[in-house]
Formats: C-alpha cells, sequence, structure tokens
C-alpha cells in the first residue's frame, strides 16, 4: 500500500503546471504522507493493544508479536524523531494514551512504549538519553509496569527508570543514575547513583525564565511548519532529481540499456557515489561551519527561554553534534583530533598518541567543550554543555584535565568536580560536589576513590615516548588510514545494494504486481544488515580476534579498531527484539544460543562473546570483552550462561562469567573478571550481589 502510494504521489505532483505547480503539489503530498505516517503507530496501538496493562506478555507469543509490532511502529514514527524536546513530542505521546501535564519538556530519544502505564506531572524534565521504556524483558516474558513522575520532577541525563518507580514532586534523580523496580523517590528528596539513594546534590542548576503557553505552542506550530514546508519538500525534490539526473547519465553512457540489468547497476552506481560522498562532503562542510558560526548567537552561563530564538539555536547546534557519522570515521585514528578542532574543541597543546578519542564522542556544544592535554578518551563520551530547567537553559564550558584517561560511556557535565590526572572509570557518575579529585581513579555510581592506575598498566609506557613513539604512531597511523579507506568503500557498497533494490522497484512498478515492487524495497533494507554483518564476518576472517594484553602501537589493537569501525550495530537494530538478529550475531562470530531474547544490546566483540540458550539481552544493554587504561590494551572472553538477564542499559565487561539463570539488575556495571554464580541476582555499578 505504501509503495502504491508513493507512486500515485509521484506521479500527481510531476503533474503539476509550471515549477509554482509543482512546489506546491510537492509540499501538499509530503505533508498528506507525513501526517498520514505519523497517525499509523497511533492508530495500530490502539487496534492491536488498546490500553496498556501491569501484565506480563510470553515471549515469542502471538500477545508479543502484537506488541513487537506496536513498539517498532511507535519507535520509529517521525513524529517520534524529528519533535523530541518540543510540545508536539507530548501530543503524540498523549495520543498514544500518556498522562502528562502541561510545561513538561523530554528532551530524551529513547521513546517510552507502553504510554498508558506514563503519568508526567507538570513542569518535569527528562534530559537527554534518559530510559522510561514501561517495560522489560525477564525470565521469558515481557514485563510491563508503570512509571509515574509527579510535578516539576528532574530526571538527569542517561538515566534509567525501571518498571514500577516513581518520584513525587519535586524529586529529582541525578545523571547516570537509575530507579530499580520498586523504587520510590520521596517528594522534595534528591537521589542519585545505581541503585539510586539519597543526597543533597542541587541537578536542577539554572534559574527560571518566562515561558509561556503562547511561546510554547508558536514554537510547536513553527517546528510542525518547518518540517512540512521546508525539510520534506527538500528532501522528496533532491531525491526525485537525483533520480532523474542518474537517469539522465544512464541514458547517455547507455543509450540502448532502458530498465536492463546493466543499466540498473550504472545508474545505482551513480546515484549511490552522489548521496554517499556527496552527501559526505556536504555534512562535513556544515558540521565544522555551522557549529561555529551559530555559537555566534548563544552566551556561555547566560539564561535564556526556552522555545525562543535562542533554544533553536542551541538545538541545531546540539543536532549537529548528534552527527555520528564523521566521529565514527575518524575515531580511534590521529584524525579525530583535528576534526574535534574544527568543530571548536579546545584541545591545544595536543599530545598525539593516535587513540586520543574513540569512535563515540558527542557534545551539546563544541565550543564549550574542553579536553587537557595527554588525556585519552574511549568510546562513549558525552560532554554536557547544557543545563535545563522546565521553562529555561544556559550553556556552560565542560572541561576535563590534563592527564586523564576516561573509559566507556562516560557523562561529563559542566562543573564536574575531577582536575588533572584522573581516571574516569567506565560508566562512573561523574561527581558535582565536593573538592576537586586530583591524581586518583574515580568508579561507580555515586562514585568512590580507587587507584589511578595499577602495574599492570604501566608495563608498555616504555613505548609513548622518544622515537619508539614516534615510528608506533607512524605504523598506526598508516593502519588507520587503510581502515578509514575499507569503511568508506564497505559503506558506499551498501548504500549501492540499498539504491539498487530502490531503483528495481521502481522499475519494475508498472511491469510486475505492486506486491513484489514492495517486497524489494522492503528486501533492500534486509541485504543492507546482512552485507555489513558479512563484511564485518570477513574482515575478522582474515585474522582472528583473540584475547591478549597489549599496547595501543601493537597490530593486535589496530585490527580490534579496524573491527569496531566495521561493526553493523546501527543496522542490526531494524531487528530488535526478533530472532533474526540471532541469525547476525552468529554470521558476525557470537557463539549465541537458541531464543535467545535480544532487545536492542550491543555486543561489541562478537568473536568473544558466548551467550546461552533463551538468554534475555535488554534494551540497551551491553556486553564488551576489552578495556583500554592509558597506553594498554586488554581483551577477553566473556560468557553468559543460558537463561541469564541483562538488564536496561546494563554494562558486562571482559572475562566476565555469567552462571545459568543469572541476572544483572537495570543499568548496572559489572566489571572484568567477575564470577556470578548460577541463579544469582547481581545489580549497582559496580555491580555486586543483591
Amino acid at each position: 500500500a505504501a509503495v502504491v502510494a508513493i507512486s500515485e504521489e509521484y506521479q500527481w505532483v510531476l503533474a503539476g503546471s509550471g515549477a509554482v505547480g509543482i512546489c506546491l503539489r510537492l509540499i501538499v503530498a509530503s505533508s498528506s504522507a507525513f501526517l498520514a505516517v505519523c497517525t499509523v503507530p497511533i492508530a495500530a496501538k490502539w487496534l492491536l493493544i488498546g490500553r496498556w496493562k501491569s501484565r506480563q506478555i510470553r515471549l515469542w507469543s502471538l500477545a508479543y508479536v502484537r506488541f513487537w509490532i506496536v513498539k517498532t511502529l511507535v519507535r520509529s514514527s517521525p513524529a517520534a524523531r524529528l519533535f523530541i524536546g518540543t510540545p508536539l513530542y507530548t501530543l503524540y505521546l498523549r495520543a498514544l494514551g500518556a498522562k502528562i501535564g502541561p510545561r513538561v519538556v523530554m528532551l530524551s530519544r529513547n521513546v517510552p512504549v507502553c504510554t498508558d502505564l506514563l503519568t508526567i506531572g507538570a513542569g518535569t524534565v527528562i534530559r537527554k538519553a534518559a530510559i522510561f521504556n514501561g517495560y522489560r524483558a525477564q525470565a521469558g516474558s515481557i514485563q510491563i509496569g508503570p512509571v509515574a513522575l509527579g510535578c516539576d520532577v528532574f530526571v538527569g541525563e542517561r538515566s534509567v527508570l525501571d518498571i514500577n518507580t516513581s518520584m513525587g514532586d519535586g524529586a529529582q534523580l541525578g545523571h547516570a543514575s537509575a530507579l530499580h523496580s520498586g523504587q520510590a523517590v520521596p517528594a522534595g528528596e534528591r537521589w542519585h547513583g545505581c541503585p539510586a539513594q539519597p543526597t543533597d546534590v542541587n541537578f536542577v542548576r539554572v534559574a527560571p525564565a518566562r515561558c509561556g503557553t503562547l511561546r510554547r505552542a508558536a514554537y510547536g506550530v513553527a517546528a510542525l511548519l518547518v518540517v512540512l514546508l521546508f525539510y520534506l519538500p527538500l528532501i522528496e525534490g533532491t531525491a526525485g532529481l537525483a533520480i532523474d539526473a542518474a537517469s539522465s547519465v544512464t541514458q547517455m553512457l547507455q543509450p540502448a540499456a532502458g530498465i536492463s540489468a546493466l543499466g540498473l547497476f550504472v545508474e545505482a552506481a551513480i546515484l549511490s557515489l552522489v548521496l554517499f560522498f556527496g552527501l559526505a562532503l556536504m555534512g562535513l562542510l556544515l558540521a565544522v561551519a555551522a557549529s561555529r558560526v551559530l555559537n555566534l548567537f548563544l552566551k556561555p552561563d547566560t539564561v535564556y527561554p526556552l522555545f525562543g530564538f535562542h533554544d533553536a539555536i542551541h538545538r541545531a547546534i546540539a543536532r549537529i553534534g548528534r552527527i555520528r557519522f564523521f566521529v565514527f570515521l575518524f575515531g580511534d585514528s590521529c584524525y579525530i583530533v583535528h576534526y574535534l578542532q574544527l568543530l571548536g574543541y579546545h584541545l591545544r597543546p595536543v599530545e598525539q598518541t593516535g587513540s586520543n578519542f574513540g569512535s563515540d564522542v558527542m557534545h551539546a556544544n563544541p565550543s564549550l567543550s574542553a579536553v587537557g592535554t595527554g588525556t585519552m578518551v574511549a568510546d562513549g563520551l558525552v560532554l554536557v554543555n547544557d543545563e535545563v530547567s522546565s521553562s529555561s537553559f544556559r550553556v556552560s564550558r565542560a572541561a576535563i584535565g590534563p592527564r586523564n584517561f576516561i573509559g566507556n560511556d562516560v557523562m561529563y557535565p559542566a562543573g564536574g568536580r575531577t582536575g588533572d590526572n584522573v581516571l574516569l572509570g567506565t560508566k562512573v557518575m561523574v561527581p558535582l560536589d565536593g573538592k576537586i579529585r586530583q591524581g586518583t581513579g574515580l568508579l561507580g555510581a555515586p562514585c568512590f576513590e580507587i587507584p589511578r592506575t595499577v602495574e599492570r598498566d604501566t608495563q608498555f609506557d616504555h613505548l609513548r615516548t622518544g622515537e619508539t613513539l614516534r615510528r608506533g604512531l607512524a605504523a598506526k597511523t598508516r593502519y588507520n588510514l587503510r581502515t578509514i579507506g575499507l569503511f568508506l568503500f564497505t559503506r558506499w557498497v551498501g548504500v549501492f545494494l540499498f539504491v539498487l533494490f530502490y531503483l528495481t522497484g521502481i522499475e519494475l512498478y508498472d511491469v510486475l504486481p505492486h506486491v513484489v515492487s514492495a517486497a524489494l524495497f522492503a528486501v533492500s533494507i534486509v541485504i543492507t544488515a546482512v552485507y555489513f554483518s558479512v563484511v564485518y564476518f570477513c574482515v575478522e576472517a582474515l585474522r582472528s580476534f583473540k584475547p591478549t594484553i597489549c599496547s595501543i602501537y601493537h597490530s593486535d589493537f589496530w585490527l580490534a579498531e579496524r573491527l569496531w569501525k566495521m561493526h553493523p550495530i546501527h543496522y542490526l537494530h531494524v531487528f530488535d527484539g526478533t530472532p533474526f538478529k540471532n541469525v547476525l550475531w552468529r554470521l558476525m562470530g557470537v557463539r549465541i544460543g537458541k531464543r535467545v531474547f535480544d532487545d536492542g544490546a550491543h555486543i561489541s566483540d562478537p568473536p568473544l562473546t558466548a551467550i546461552g540458550d533463551e538468554s534475555v539481552l535488554n534494551y540497551r544493554s551491553k556486553v564488551q570483552c576489552h578495556s583500554q587504561e592509558d597506553g594498554t590494551f586488554k581483551c577477553d572472553r566473556t560468557t553468559i550462561g543460558a537463561g541469564c538477564t541483562l538488564g536496561v542499559g546494563s554494562f558486562v565487561l571482559y572475562g566476565v562469567t555469567m552462571g545459568d539463570g543469572s541476572s544483572l539488575a537495570t543499568d548496572s556495571f559489572l566489571m572484568k573478571g567477575e564470577e556470578v554464580p548460577a541463579h544469582a541476582r547481581w545489580g549497582g555499578n559496580p555491580a555486586k550481589e543483591m
């Protein structure tokens, strides 16, 4: 039906008289299609589910199929992608059954699913990357339960709210914190950590501003008009022009090709080259220029009202900061430093290591981001340069001191109380109070001090100075450059395959039954995911990835960096919650058992990971079989037994063994080398028996 509608719409647009007529028809057609697509998840939810209720749904049952369809549609809706953080997003969730009061600001891109059980009071703020799904998977079933937030509540960045949790009026939950099932924050109290516990830290650090209902409504209308009158016509018109241009070039090169296989291949090659490399170049120029120009309109430490001109500028800068392609492209190489400096990062003087930053670094404002000399950063750093209330925001400098090492998935807020020579462990909650920590290590949530280094991590320090460093860095750079070339080539081939199937569907629309064309469009998505999984398998097969401990200037580490860059995780998410994802994990080297439920996990090192039968990997859980601390790289196998459960947002490090039937609670961090007994329940950051 979608293919038929798109084709008829395209023909109707072309039937317009003159450029103005075609443009008007393009706006009408794209707007009507957009609004129709936005209503599909809402209609599907009410038709297939009705109202969500606290219950359990057996995995792989017919009831689960209905759950999966609604979950997928709700999260993939354009309304859930384009309007997050605006009043239109709360309207979308209300249409799905959520009980949301006025003046609520929801900045998280993790869309809740079981909306009828979601209650949010007036004036509440939910920061970016917070998770409040309203469901979780456990022991062969989907468990659905309520999440209730009172008025004027604050939920920090990257925090997780499990089912059956609540927060009273005026309560606060700090950044990188979690409420486990059954926890309730009393009215007016401030909690942080995993599992959360009381604290005196105030996480609402910006004064309110005047921001009335009319201002919010006007911002929502403006956001909708920008999408309908600018974004959609631009995308649809550009795509049409690109296809027409590719067809014209194909006819010039192959005048008699028609719709032959050769003609389609040539057209797909031209179009994919233009789309991939053209958009990449334009995106790079836009990311660099726009960040610097737009920052001229914002003053640090100045309070601005939400939903106005300055807020729009701030959101545009933050949106550019979420473009991960270039960080992924240049990350884990010496080139990432130059890219971040072009964006506006303050990094000078740079002490080049070839691994200054990983391939996943995000920020709210690059011009207010600073990382000191000699600091090395693993994947997952988020520099939080903004502070938000329900009516106002401000941008502030977030600065990490020199000689630090930043572990995985660290969220560093403006005002973080750390200084020189600090180790910030994986998933640590950076302190916002107390003395400035220097010359120490920090671990956990809430954090506590540990030694800055251990002897094992200093055994390769002699390779980080003098002529030895120069030779090692040069060799690493050459290897990384080949990896970047391989990444670009394989990604372009993936785009080529997608375009080829797409064009085939268009060309055969009037030749074959419409259902065949629709199948070709659907197959293009599947083929792309399978292709990238095969690419990963081939790269790993050329040289096996095995447990090791080595310097970052050793070829074993460079191979690991190449595999991380080839990892197709973003394409695998299409199959979250389906058995097909397990097939792709097996193809990539994971020793995965039968009937494993994966709701959106990330397995960073597939060849070193083993998962037993009927295990459950919840949304945003992560299994990482490696660690890097300063100049030392370590990786080892991780084994998750049969019937195990990894909670929402949980993190498992290398060398871990989880016994059969054991579980790891929500947002918990299981440290390297831990052995969890069979049927035990562990949780916390760092995790211990509960």
